[in-house]
């Protein structure tokens, strides 16, 4: 009998890991045939890392390749079919456990990841196109400024908007995390330093500055006085965007939006 109780247990410890930006894959017996050590619908979730809550039983051995495919699966950002053969050898296409129950099993791997999440510093007439396109990508976009007449619901009517008159104020009550991006293009290099300086030392999955390279420059020159290491200092990015001859707000917002997936997919790997 599955343990209908110990299911929801699973979804929601995935849930929270998902809420706090790690990745999982949900795994799930969707097939049997024969004798095998779980019945169909047990589950178990593996964690991004190897963490694993619950179990689908068949011992130490079945359930490491199990998680070893799993955590793969995990890497590759695709949910996948694995199936698991118990005759004491596999055939192609199977998976061998080592054991000899006498069938095969099918467990599906569901990998699941948090919607990531774009920081847009800035609301001025490049931010608005870069947001409606990371709108339809299915970024959840928080737009941070300190400009009240351009930070509008009106204009951003999906994101959460961050205002305050102090900017640096408004900039501590952004939360990153490893599926956050953060695209930085306030314009003024004061507000782009404070910028800088608040996200330089979080572990974001992106970090870009709109601006000429001179201010760039400038301004990791400045990061450098600071004491910030190198390492830290080249894993922004700039000029922000890919290189597509973008001169108009949209154009540059298409550009912006095309790295952001770029570098999305490509971490996975």
């Amino acid at each position: 009998m599955v343990n209908v109780s110990g299911h929801a247990d699973i979804l929601s410890r995935a849930a929270e890991f998902l809420k706090h930006g790690g990745k999982v894959a949900v795994c799930t017996v969707v097939e049997r045939k024969g004798s095998g050590p779980s019945e169909v619908g047990s589950k178990m979730l593996v964690v991004e890392g190897g963490e694993v809550i619950g179990t689908i039983g068949g011992g130490e051995c079945f359930e490491r390749v199990l998680i070893s495919e799993s955590l793969q699966a995990i890497r590759d950002g695709r949910s996948k079919n694995l199936k698991f053969s118990f005759y004491g050898g596999a055939k192609e296409g199977e998976l061998d456990t080592g054991l000899w129950c006498g069938g095969e099993m099918t467990i599906f791997a569901d990998v699941m990841e948090p919607n990531p999440k774009l920081v847009l510093v800035g609301s001025g007439h490049i931010a608005l196109p870069t947001y409606k396109i990371a709108d339809l990508l299915g970024f959840e976009t928080i737009v941070v400024d300190d400009n009240k007449d351009t930070l509008t619901r009106k204009r951003f009517p999906n994101a959460k908007l961050i205002y305050h008159r102090n900017f640096g104020a408004a900039l501590k009550k952004v939360k990153g995390d490893k599926s956050t991006y953060v695209a930085i293009m306030h314009g003024e290099p004061k507000h782009d330093l404070i910028s800088l300086r608040r996200f330089i030392k979080e572990e974001t999955a992106y970090l870009g500055i709109l601006g000429s390279r001179n201010k760039v420059a400038k301004l990791k020159n400045i990061l450098r006085k600071d004491g910030v290491g190198e390492k830290k200092i080249e894993r922004v990015r700039t000029p922000i965007g890919l290189e597509i001859n973008a001169r108009t707000p949209e154009e540059i917002a298409v550009s912006i939006a095309a790295e952001l997936v770029k570098e999305r997919r490509s971490s996975r790997g």
